[in-house]
């Protein structure tokens, strides 16, 4: 409002995208921690999660806190956190301090609501994750995880090749 009467006189007109600013820190992305490889010089936490679900980081090195779900209070240390995907840009967290972790371990990436699922995609033939909405004790899945069927569904060999 302090700006609307100096922008009439221009003719200009502001245009706002508040996504970010409104679903931005109400989404988390849970990754599943695969193993652990350290090759003397770094330590690695490979995640079941890739750069395919959540594209920020690789894209525009977007700082996401991690949290392990289970909090331990156990002693840090520095790691890279990255996906399956044999791409240099699959990470989602380089040189990070983290509680220790192990197989299995849940982690929450925060701050994942805003374009996380819309800039997924199915890179390496892999299903988009499932939505779940959560308020207060109850939750509901939105949105279910893609299967391979999802993902050939349409896709026919064409005659000439059979």
């Amino acid at each position: 409002d302090a700006i609307l009467p100096y922008l009439k006189e221009t003719g200009l007109k502001i245009v706002m995208e508040p996504g970010r600013f409104i679903v931005g820190n109400a989404g988390i992305f849970v990754t599943k921690v695969l193993y652990i490889k350290d090759n003397g010089v770094k330590k690695f936490v490979i995640v079941d999660g890739g750069m395919n679900d959540l594209m920020r980081p690789s894209l525009y090195d977007a700082y996401h806190e991690i949290v392990p779900l289970k909090r331990k209070a156990t002693e840090q240390e520095q790691v890279d956190i990255v996906g399956p995907i044999c791409e240099s840009g699959d990470y989602f967290a380089k040189d990070r301090m983290l509680e220790k972790v192990q197989k299995n371990d849940l982690l929450a990436i925060m701050s994942a609501g805003a374009y996380g699922y819309v800039m997924s995609s199915n890179y390496n033939v892999r299903g988009r994750g499932a939505e779940i909405m959560v308020k207060g004790n109850k939750f509901e899945i939105t949105k279910k995880r893609e299967r391979f069927e999802d993902l050939i569904r349409g896709e026919s060999i064409p005659s000439f090749l059979k």
